[in-house]
């Protein structure tokens, strides 16, 4: 079990990301931080948006049961689907080796893994990789290539990626998104952005046609590269899939929370 101190900070980091990311999305977003739960949703197409997350710590299984409960319904109240993320060292012992079963009475469905991950690694030098040149997004041409990646990666119609991204004023001027191309063709992208006193990485994807090329690596590390050269900032923090667990260790992270992203069943 990874220190409880990171793991709240993983939670907290999801939470202060995704209210700025749902409002860019929508001024009338559903941000409200609830008994328990804190929903981040901006009920667009593009699943990654729409969230909820526990966010007490030590809760037992009675309470966790009852929190499920909740969230199933305020995710049921929305037009479009979601997650609800759960950082599993955050769950009193009991309730989390309770957490499959009661999630199924909550009418929820355990969706993939992933792990909260954290560093103090910052700077680091400026990265280079021997096929890619770096571009930051400016342009809605460039936003719409980095939808496109996500979808492609995360297995979502293109559309869904553009509603999450399409226009927004915040990717291209506050967040320090970079694209890593081929030629003229963009092949992965990665993402950071501050948030109390971090860079947070949002958002790394490789297209499937590139993959196990260090693409993704080199562009994660541009991306903190830069961001911690235009905010001072030291510390970073992320949340890995499956897919990208192993990498992030190698540009310094270490895991702390396990996660359980769930759906409605």
């Amino acid at each position: 079990m990874a220190n409880l101190a990171d793991s709240v900070e993983s939670m907290e980091q999801l939470a202060t990301v995704w209210r700025a990311m749902v409002l860019d999305r929508d001024a009338d977003a559903d941000v409200r931080d609830l008994p328990g739960i804190a929903v981040r949703w901006a009920d667009c197409r593009f699943a990654f948006w729409n969230c909820v997350t526990l966010t007490e710590v030590g809760a037992d299984a009675a309470l966790v049961e009852r929190r499920l409960g909740e969230a199933a319904e305020i995710m049921r109240s929305k037009k479009h689907p979601g997650f609800l993320w759960v950082f599993e060292d955050l769950l009193g012992a009991e309730a989390r080796a309770a957490l499959p079963a009661a999630a199924g009475r909550a009418g929820l469905a355990y969706a993939f893994p992933g792990t909260g991950m954290a560093g103090d690694l910052l700077p680091l030098p400026e990265p280079v990789h021997p096929d890619l040149t770096f571009v930051r997004v400016r342009t809605d041409e460039q936003l719409r290539a980095y939808a496109d990646l996500n979808s492609r990666a995360y297995g979502f119609p293109l559309e869904d990626g553009r509603d999450g991204l399409a226009g927004s004023a915040l990717w291209k001027e506050e967040v320090h998104a970079y694209l890593g191309m081929r030629g003229d063709v963009p092949v992965t992208c990665a993402a950071t952005v501050a948030a109390e006193g971090r860079l947070f990485v949002v958002l790394v994807a490789t297209d499937p046609g590139w993959e196990r090329r260090g693409y993704g690596e080199a562009v994660t590390r541009k991306a903190l590269y830069e961001g911690s050269r235009a905010t001072g900032l030291t510390r970073a923090t992320l949340h890995a899939t499956a897919a990208g667990a192993p990498v992030y260790p190698r540009i310094g992270f270490q895991p702390n929370s396990p996660m359980g992203f769930y759906g409605l069943g």
